[in-house]
């Protein structure tokens, strides 16, 4: 399918700034900085130390940003860039821009609409939404709402066979294009923002809308033995409210809920099986067997990773250390991004996300090498400030800038990015 690139930077700064003519500014900032700070005000403390928190001191999270201004474009002129095309090639289809959303679970302590609300938006301006495995909705319904737009799946893989092939079998029927399994998670993270509000999403219900409308998730339910008496916990509001919410939140009727007790069992469940820390390169060719759809492998970082890839049928890497929630003092993507794809020589995909706050940082890690770019927390922090249009206004900017910026370095399209306009600081 063809996916025609119609985006102009020109005019997106044009609805902007001609309302500021009338004193109208926009609702959502478009500097990072500012756009993190208006979405911290309009979640709770929870909510955005969930979002916004890193592993450990966050050095991570601090090196993915210094290692993007490690590099320096370099721009070249009278190259008649009056037309541009942002579409890319990329497994076989034509993208319309070399975005894509990464995936993040537990949207609805951004909004209440969640991933709702972001698909929609990354439908309007055709940019692949990753359905995170830890979605607040389920794809099914997100699919509806997208359409015919492009979306993949994030694949946790889960210490249930049967339910990983159930999870990928579902994300084939709703029209994903490929399959992103996350590598780096097969346990969290020591994120202490999290730790010092003690506040786990999912032990509350949220985040696990994937699994409670599986089929196989409902058997496991079923088989699941009774957890065994634990310390007797003292009654609280707190406690109360959050049994209410996690009643309201499983998809069926309060009172069944009430009575049957299956939203609890739903919790001890996911708690049991979500992750696999002893999933194994061996294992890939169950997914392989069970799917036709592109695979591609989220996490890789060291070159070797990348050849053990290849080796086992793989048809993309995506360079990523979670956006620095996982293992705080590791390298960062853009870093080791030239080191992979010579590692690779061409013969796949190399994408990357992690660190990418800006069109200019995409346009860098493009003239890289990397095939396309995922955005992550900015466009859950436009969710928070204005739920879909606010991740369309997040998306637009990040367009309009790349669009410009490539205009102004000198190419009219994607393919003439090379790391010939870049210079290392």
């Amino acid at each position: 399918m063809k996916r025609k690139n119609t985006f102009s930077g020109l005019d997106r700064q044009r609805e902007i700034y001609l309302p500021g003519i009338s004193g109208i500014t926009p609702k959502v900032p478009i500097q990072y900085s500012d756009l993190q700070a208006a979405a911290k005000r309009a979640m709770t403390e929870r909510a955005f130390g969930y979002i916004a928190g890193g592993a450990g001191q966050e050095h991570t999270m601090d090196r993915n940003q210094q290692a993007f201004a490690s590099w320096l474009l370099q721009p070249r002129m009278l190259s008649n860039v009056a037309t541009r095309d942002l579409s890319i090639d990329l497994f076989g289809k034509q993208y319309a821009s070399p975005f894509f959303l990464s995936p993040i679970g537990v949207l609805e302590m951004a909004h209440r609409q969640a991933d709702l609300a972001v698909g929609r938006a990354a439908a309007k301006l055709q940019i692949p939404y990753i359905f995170s495995n830890q979605a607040s909705v389920e794809m099914e319904r997100t699919s509806a709402a997208m359409g015919a737009s492009p979306r993949w799946f994030q694949l946790y893989w889960s210490k249930s066979y049967e339910l990983v092939e159930s999870l990928v079998a579902r994300a084939e029927a709703c029209g994903c294009e490929a399959i992103v399994v996350t590598l780096d998670t097969t346990m969290l993270g020591w994120r202490p923002r999290d730790l010092d509000l003690a506040n786990l999403p999912f032990l509350q219900g949220k985040g696990i809308a994937q699994y409670t409308s599986d089929p196989v998730f409902q058997k496991l339910m079923q088989e699941e033995q009774a957890a065994p008496e634990g310390p007797k916990r003292r009654l609280t509001f707190e406690m109360i409210a959050n049994i209410i919410r996690l009643l309201r939140r499983y998809p069926e009727p309060f009172f069944t809920n009430l009575t049957s007790g299956r939203p609890l069992k739903a919790v001890r469940t996911f708690i049991n099986i979500y992750t696999n820390p002893a999933l194994h390169w061996k294992d890939l060719a169950f997914l392989r067997e069970r799917s036709k759809l592109p695979i591609i492998l989220k996490g890789i970082l060291h070159p070797e990773d990348a050849k053990m890839a290849l080796g086992h049928g793989i048809d993309g890497i995506l360079v990523s250390n979670h956006g620095g929630r996982q293992v705080d003092g590791s390298v960062s993507s853009i870093e080791m991004l030239p080191a992979i794809l010579e590692a690779v020589q061409g013969q796949v995909p190399v994408l990357l996300d992690s660190g990418i706050r800006s069109g200019a940082d995409a346009l860098k890690a493009i003239a890289l090498g990397a095939s396309a770019v995922g955005i992550g927390r900015p466009y859950a922090y436009g969710l928070a400030v204005d739920g879909q249009a606010g991740v369309e206004a997040v998306l637009k900017n990040f367009l309009a800038e790349f669009d410009l910026s490539m205009g102004l370095v000198g190419a009219k399209s994607v393919l003439e990015l090379k790391p010939e306009l870049l210079r290392k600081a």
